[in-house]
Parts: C-alpha cells; sequence; structure tokens
C-alpha cells in the first residue's frame, strides 16, 4: 500500500494507490516494482543505486519531493486472506498469490526503500475477533511496533537510525482495556521514535495517550461515504485515506457534492451523492458532470461523450471520472478546512447530512474486469461477465435446425418418423 498526496493543512485526503500508481489515473508500468513476479525475483525497485540520504522509492518513482510517500504492509481496503495472521507475519495478497510478510521483510523494505512515513505492522482481521484472538493482536501488535522502534528509530549504534522516515504506530480498533499496556509504552518507551498514528476506527482516537495527542492521526479504515469521513474529522482524524473514490470511478459514479450546500428545495428528496454516468438520459446530454466544478474532465468533455466510453467499456471512461473524482474529494477537504476555521464545522456537518443521501446510488452497469490479485477468490457469483460463448445461443439452434433434417443413411423407421415420402390426399 503506497498514499501519494501533496500535504499542507490538516484535515487532508490522502489518495491511495495500487502498485504504486493512483488506480485508473496510470498504465499499469509498475506491475513489478515491489510484489514478486515470481518466488525468485527481486523487485528491480530494492536494486536503485541511492545516496545514503536518498529514497529508493522515490527516486525509482520519480516524485518531486512536495509529495509525501507512505508506505504500509497492505492494501486499503485489504483482500480478505484465506489464512490468518502468525506470530511473525501478516498474510497478504500479492500478483503470486497469498504470502507470508515476515515483520523482518517489512523492516528490511523501510530501511531500503526510505519512505517519508512508514505505518506500523498490525495484526488486524477481516472478521469480527473472539475474546482469545483479541489478546493475540494486542500482544503481537505490540512486540511488531517495539521491534521496529528499536530496530529502525531507536538503535543502540545511532549511526544505524533510520532518520529520514516517520513512523506511524498503529492503534487497534479495540476496546481500551485490552490495549492499557501497549499504550503505556507507547507514551512512556516510543513516544521519541513515534510520529503519528494509524487508526482503523475513529473511535478509537480517544485512546492516544494524552502526551501524544498533539501527532497527526491518520485513518486507514473503511469510510464509505462522505458522513463517513465528516464523522472521523469531528473525532480527530488529521489524514483520511478514502476508498469510495475508486470505488464510485469503477461503478460510472461522478461525485456530486459540496461543504456545506444548502438544503434542496424539496425537503422530502435530498440530492445524491453522484451521479450514474450510465443512465439513459445522459446519452445526448452535453453538458459537463457537474456544473459548479472546474478539473479537467468537467470543462473538457460532457456526459454524453463519457456515457458513450462507458458503454464502449473504453479505460479513458474511468481515467476521467477518476480525475473528477479525485477533483471534488480535494475541494471536499477544502471546505471542511474552511469551516474550521470559520468555526461551523458542526453546523455545517449537520447541514451536509440533511442535504444529502446517506448512501451512494445503486450503479446500473459494472466497472472495469476485476483481476484475480483484487479480490479473494472462491465459489460464488463470478466478479466478471462471460465475455466468450456470446454465440452459444445461435450455436444451439443450428445444431437443432441441423437435428431435424434427414441424412442419406437414416433407417427406414427414422423415415417414417419424420413423415418422408408420406401419401398426400
Amino acid at each position: 500500500m503506497l498514499l501519494l498526496k501533496i500535504v499542507r493543512e490538516r484535515p487532508e485526503l490522502l489518495s491511495t494507490t495500487f502498485k504504486c500508481l493512483v488506480t485508473n489515473l496510470s498504465a499499469c508500468w509498475g506491475s513489478s516494482v515491489i510484489e514478486r513476479n515470481s518466488l525468485k525475483e527481486i523487485p528491480p525497485i530494492y536494486n536503485t543505486p541511492t545516496g545514503k540520504t536518498e529514497s529508493a522509492i522515490r527516486k525509482f518513482l520519480s516524485f518531486d519531493d512536495e509529495y509525501l510517500l507512505f508506505l504500509g504492509p497492505r492494501r486499503i481496503p485489504p483482500v480478505a486472506t484465506a489464512s490468518s495472521n502468525s506470530v511473525n507475519s501478516v498474510t497478504i495478497l500479492t500478483s503470486v498469490g497469498y504470502q507470508q510478510l515476515q515483520v523482518e521483510q517489512y523492516q528490511d523494505a523501510i530501511k531500503s526503500l526510505k519512505p517519508d512515513i512508514a505505518i506500523g505492522l498490525a495484526d488486524v482481521l477481516d472478521r469480527q475477533p473472539g475474546v482469545k484472538r483479541r489478546e493475540k493482536m494486542v500482544d503481537r501488535t505490540h512486540a511488531w511496533t517495539q521491534s521496529a522502534v528499536d530496530i529502525l528509530f531507536k538503535p543502540a549504534d545511532i549511526s544505524n537510525r533510520l532518520g529520514e522516515t516517520s513512523f506511524f504506530a498503529p492503534i487497534l480498533p479495540l476496546e481500551k482495556e485490552r490495549q492499557t499496556v501497549y499504550l503505556r509504552d507507547l507514551e512512556e518507551e516510543m513516544a521519541d521514535a513515534v510520529s503519528g498514528f494509524a487508526v482503523w476506527d475513529p473511535a478509537t482516537i480517544e485512546l492516544i495517550p494524552q502526551a501524544l495527542w498533539h501527532l497527526p492521526r491518520l485513518s486507514i479504515g473503511e469510510s464509505n461515504t462522505p458522513q463517513d469521513v465528516l464523522r472521523g474529522v469531528s473525532l480527530g482524524l488529521d489524514l483520511s485515506a478514502i476508498q469510495f473514490i475508486g470505488t464510485a470511478s469503477d461503478a460510472g459514479l461522478a461525485l456530486d457534492f459540496f461543504f456545506p450546500k444548502g438544503a434542496p428545495q424539496d425537503k422530502s428528496s435530498p440530492y445524491p451523492l453522484a451521479v450514474d454516468m450510465l443512465l439513459p438520459a445522459h446519452s445526448t446530454d452535453t453538458s459537463a458532470l457537474v456544473s459548479d466544478c472546474q478539473c479537467y474532465t468537467c470543462k473538457t468533455y460532457h456526459k454524453a461523450y463519457l456515457r458513450h466510453l462507458l458503454n464502449a467499456k473504453e479505460m479513458l471512461a474511468w481515467t476521467l471520472l477518476q480525475i473528477h473524482n479525485h477533483a471534488i474529494m480535494d475541494r471536499f477537504f477544502t471546505d471542511i478546512r474552511t469551516s474550521i476555521e470559520r468555526g461551523t464545522f458542526e453546523e455545517d456537518v449537520k447541514t451536509f447530512e440533511c442535504t444529502y443521501m446517506s448512501e451512494f446510488p445503486e450503479p446500473s452497469g459494472q466497472g472495469p474486469r476485476m483481476r484475480s490479485y483484487q479480490f479473494k477468490t472462491g465459489p460464488g457469483e463470478k466478479r466478471n461477465p462471460k465475455v466468450f460463448g456470446r454465440l452459444d445461443g445461435v450455436a444451439e439452434r443450428l445444431l437443432e435446425s441441423q437435428s431435424s433434417v434427414v441424412t442419406p443413411d437414416a433407417e427406414a423407421e427414422e423415415l417414417e418418423a419424420r413423415g418422408f415420402a408420406e401419401k398426400m390426399q
């Protein structure tokens, strides 16, 4: 998982990337940047020649210094894995299948790649953990965080300290009573090495020790709607990795909301959060996706053209949607900061919740084809529609028509049954 964004003020949006690329905005030329294409190959990024203080990941990807590069062990949101984490590793889904990412491997990656910010390993599940499993989650996360701090950020030999990278300690989505010892050690023993916190549940922000409350707080949990983002900001989130941007783009939805916005004329009918670009009504509509948007997509193209691209399954369609949706979210966070400075944030949140629907509209079409490394495979309904076999119906009808034709080697009984040479009255 890699997050890219120009971070100026807080709260701020971070763009999630897959294989070091913003989804739908870049060609997949980075397929072997970090993940292995085979079990024996070394990803080329680790062979990037760098100076002592240079970042290998920044140099390999040719990013300017104005961007902050976040590196984490799993993508956002993480794909459900077939096996659980172990004492010394977490299970991740890669382009070559499920793999165990060892704690030492992740620490070596941080040391070699030198991202601006490294997110600590955490034993987080994709399901509700039991009582005993929660104890393991805390113990493992505590041990992994302590190990990263001791080896990378507070080594006995000061010359081995990783000074170019900041460390975000994970806060588990569990109650405070189970994390008491871990939180106490963060405050007393690891405070000098911790530069921020990564949280899965915004409600756990209150668990952060008071002495470390000034540090930035990054949300890497699920935020399915802009209302979820606003709730996180109200609880104290500074940075948010938003997943629904790419999800909406893949579904053919163009985000259409502002913060805040006046209530609709019809109080019983709030505004939708997005526009379904696959609706037939857009086939002849030459207006911009969103009238007040100044992004490249809205200034250059119109709804009819975008709907045509979506129907033709052109990748440009999802690229243009992703550009627009990122622009909407950038403006959304700008308006949030303005509202906080103005002192009207709580009132504006109430206005927003009354103005817009609580969920995105149900998409009427399908997005780009899903790849095997994007989801967990298993029994059930297929994620992609069947591409081959569209002429199966024609072939069946052809076979039926051929079966009714009398062949020269037919027996007399068959000829009689078919009415061959039947005398007409």
